[in-house]
């Protein structure tokens, strides 16, 4: 369902614009509070978060389809001695044991909007009942994509209150260094 030789050919143009350099911090206000646990990154890119987990022991798998992205992680995990589990593929074709946790961030505004219920149909399935969907939701305030815009209303109907728990705290803005803002939320599985 998703484009391989597309991702590919950003990375082998350098045409990157969604990787910050480094993790974000919604993760780091996250890890305040999140404890090590079995935590999943679907389209984890260079995996900024994966090492940043890895190095809190978390239990870390994380999915790309772009063989550059897996590589330079792999690199990178190699380098600092640390271990995280790395799937190169189309996360669609994926059937994975339920996590604790999911970071997302760069995944659903990367796929096209038609694609989005079917992304949350395995989000929900790839997540233990109670277990938390980190999400990171891209404001590009502009047609197209990608990155396409992840509208708050839009994202409240498509993770619906009637498999999801909204977070009680206030949504907060997360500066992205491209000039637009994600919106952080923390889900709860039902």
């Amino acid at each position: 369902m998703t484009d391989k030789a597309f991702w590919e050919g950003k990375y082998h143009k350098n045409e990157t614009g969604w990787d910050r350099g480094g993790f974000s911090p919604a993760l780091s206000a996250w890890l305040e509070e999140l404890k090590p646990c079995r935590i999943l990154v679907p389209g984890c890119g260079r995996g900024h978060e994966v090492i940043e987990l890895a190095r809190r022991d978390f239990d870390v798998t994380a999915v790309d389809i772009a063989t550059p992205a897996i590589e330079h992680l792999q690199a990178e995990l190699d380098k600092e001695g640390l271990t995280a589990t790395l799937i190169h593929g189309d996360l669609f074709d994926l059937d994975l044991n339920p996590f604790d946790a999911i970071y997302e961030q760069t995944c659903l505004c990367a796929l096209q909007p038609a694609q989005w219920p079917d992304y949350e149909q395995w989000l929900h399935a790839t997540l233990k009942p109670g277990g938390r969907l980190l999400a990171l939701f891209m404001q590009t305030g502009a047609e197209g994509g990608p990155p396409f815009h992840c509208d708050a209303s839009d994202m409240k109907n498509l993770f619906d209150i009637s498999r999801w728990n909204w977070s009680e705290s206030e949504e907060t803005n997360v500066p992205h260094p491209s000039g637009r803002f994600e919106l952080a939320h923390i889900l709860i599985r039902r």
